[in-house]
């Protein structure tokens, strides 16, 4: 999924307003009311930094944040509060590093860029992030979207106006011209018009520094660049390489200056290499990783996000007539089906691997599907887990307040019913959500 290059800019600041609006006043869950000091009882715990299965461990969460873990279930004291969780396992609240929140494919997505105003994507996206908070990702990094409303839709999480994960945006995807975030592909001349560094289009090296820059003043967290051709877009090839080392090198340098990570959709093999080489933090997708690609990527630490749904998705829906454009429809059917091998010689060799879905090429809230595709591509499930804890918050430089349950980190707390270790496929169905010490969702079987 790419972001949409807004040919109707005259009325943008009154658009804009309407699109805040739109998230200030969207109706989230009540939130739960604890005591100051909460103790969670959880039959199992997985804490993301041993890699362990820890039994009867009390979590002590104290103004948002853990205070303390505590062996066996500990009674509270006069003014604290307890979370019975005895029959579950307690894990980090997850992390998807490849999120569209703003969109969501469907059979008219290819015309409702055409008809959607942008309080129109705010208010899905409100919509959206509720469903993944519900699936127990209480941090995710939205890789692209339209008209920057992830960055409201960010501040409107954060100050608690609405409901939804803790959000990283890049907001609108870097691409070159007709490249895979060119949202004007396909477009007649007189609407698709000349999209600059403003609108994400980066043609030499001032533009992808500008491009750069202009992501810092919208409020971006990161960059997101399109190294390669992709799927999703209505342009014939979905795997050549579209920045120059140059171009790759100026985004990386300037990302660098403000503190930015970049994160690259690359499928195809050359793609890949030139972004590694320029020193990006992850490569989206990874499709057509040689041997050489995955061993630059061990010699410089850089994360394979798999997307592993993403492909599961469009081979599906290249099945049905019409779903997508033919050209979409043909490198669907050939790039979604060779993810999974990829996968499983990445996890052989060794290559760092962090969780990421590419949720809203499929429906948001089911992204806990990834964790039973990586265990079946060879990935232990106390692997794929960390991959999505731990592992992720390390890609997002934030290990110091996420990914992991430990005294002084934030308070974000998922649980199953059972043993995922076991049954990887419980991680679809999440019952217990805590977000910075405060309950989204605890579901409690009747007696």
């Amino acid at each position: 999924m790419t972001a949409d290059f807004d040919i109707r800019m005259a009325p943008a600041r009154r658009r804009a307003g309407i699109a805040l609006f739109a998230l200030v006043v969207s109706l989230g869950a009540p939130l739960a009311a604890l005591a100051e000091t909460t103790l969670i009882h959880a039959g199992h715990l997985i804490d993301g930094r041993d890699g362990q299965m820890h039994a009867q461990k009390t979590v002590v969460v104290n103004d948002g944040k853990i205070a303390e873990i505590r062996d066996g279930f500990a009674s509270p004291a006069a003014g604290e509060s307890a979370i019975d969780l005895r029959d579950m396992t307690v894990m980090p609240g997850l992390i998807d590093l490849h999120t569209h929140l703003s969109s969501q494919a469907s059979r008219n997505s290819y015309v409702e860029v055409y008809r959607l105003e942008p309080a129109d994507y705010a208010i899905r996206g409100t919509v959206y992030a509720k469903r993944t908070l519900m699936a127990g990702f209480t941090t995710v990094r939205d890789v692209g979207d339209r008209f920057n409303v992830t960055i409201a839709l960010k501040r409107a999480i954060a100050g608690g106006e609405i409901v939804g994960p803790r959000i990283y945006t890049a907001a609108k995807s870097l691409a070159s011209t007709g490249g895979h975030a060119d949202a004007t592909n396909s477009m007649r001349s007189d609407l698709a018009g000349d999209p600059g560094p403003r609108h994400g289009i980066v043609n030499g090296v001032e533009d992808a520094r500008k491009a750069v820059r202009q992501r810092y003043k919208d409020g971006a967290d990161l960059i997101k660049i399109t190294a390669t051709g992709g799927v999703l877009s209505v342009a014939a090839s979905g795997q050549n390489p579209q920045f120059s080392m140059e171009e790759l090198r100026a985004i990386v340098d300037a990302a660098s200056d403000y503190g930015f990570h970049v994160a690259a959709h690359a499928h195809g093999t050359e793609g890949i290499k030139r972004a590694v080489e320029a020193g990006v933090r992850t490569i989206e997708h990874g499709t057509y990783l040689d041997d050489e690609a995955m061993q630059m990527m061990k010699e410089r630490g850089t994360y394979l996000v798999p997307t592993l749904m993403a492909g599961e998705a469009v081979t599906q829906k290249a099945k049905i007539d019409g779903f997508y454009p033919e050209v979409v429809r043909g490198k669907a059917s050939k790039i979604g089906p060779a993810m999974v091998g990829t996968f499983r010689r990445a996890v052989d060799l060794g290559v760092p691997i962090a969780f990421g879905t590419d949720a809203g090429v499929f429906a948001h809230g089911t992204n806990g599907r990834e964790f039973r595709l990586m265990v079946d591509g060879g990935m232990e499930p106390m692997r794929t887990i960390e991959s999505a804890t731990r592992v992720a918050a390390e890609v997002l430089g934030a290990e110091d307040r996420l990914g992991t349950i430990e005294n002084g980190k934030l308070a974000d707390l998922v649980a199953v019913r059972g043993n995922p270790l076991e049954n990887i496929d419980l991680m679809t169905d999440i019952d217990f959500v805590m977000k910075d010490g405060v309950v989204h969702k605890h579901e409690v079987v009747a007696e």
